[in-house]
């Protein structure tokens, strides 16, 4: 069905002009890579583990909000766990629209960030694993900051911002439901 919509948006492309993605690119479509089932049965191989709730509360709020640099919308947010591993799917805003991201953290660390679904016109880089791997094995330092620095894309600030700021969110959320266990 996705493929149907994309035919003749490809084809106009192709009589527009080149542009690094067709007219995906230019339009902001909605570009799947990975379903969540298909992240998930990257993150825990062999078995899923049921879906769970943490319930974001006052004291996580601030945290949160000052991750983001703005709050969040919900009062809750699905996770999956098997021992000290915990995935994430999030949503960041890049520049207007929302991009999809599984993040997974084992032991507190980032195992794996894969973009599920991107919706920008620009900065889709960011979902190679030339880019993506940099995040594998970061921690939550000081300041609720990575413990490393990520080299950005020219071209894609505000969608690299936004994974930086996911991976950022999806460790702090990891460390609450581990210490409270």
């Amino acid at each position: 069905m996705a493929r149907r919509r994309l035919l003749p948006v490809l084809a106009a492309a192709a009589l527009a002009g080149p542009s690094p993605m067709g007219a995906a690119a230019d339009e902001g479509i909605e570009e799947v890579y990975l379903a969540p089932e298909a992240f998930l049965a990257e993150a825990f191989p062999g078995a899923e583990p049921k879906a769970a709730k943490f319930w974001i509360t006052g004291a996580h709020r601030g945290a949160i909000e000052e991750i983001l640099g703005h709050g969040l919308a919900a009062l809750r947010v699905g996770y999956w766990r098997a021992g000290r591993r915990t995935a994430w799917i999030l949503e960041e805003i890049g520049k207007v629209k929302p991009i999809t991201t599984g993040l997974v953290v084992d032991d507190g660390a980032i195992a794996r960030i894969r973009v599920l679904v991107y919706r920008e016109s620009r900065g889709w880089e960011v979902r190679h694993d030339f880019f993506t791997e940099q995040f594998a094995g970061a921690r939550l330092g000081d300041g609720l900051r990575l413990d490393r620095r990520i080299d950005g894309i020219s071209g894609a600030t505000l969608s690299v911002r936004a994974l930086t700021n996911l991976a950022r969110l999806a460790l702090y959320l990891h460390r609450a439901v581990i210490d409270d266990s």
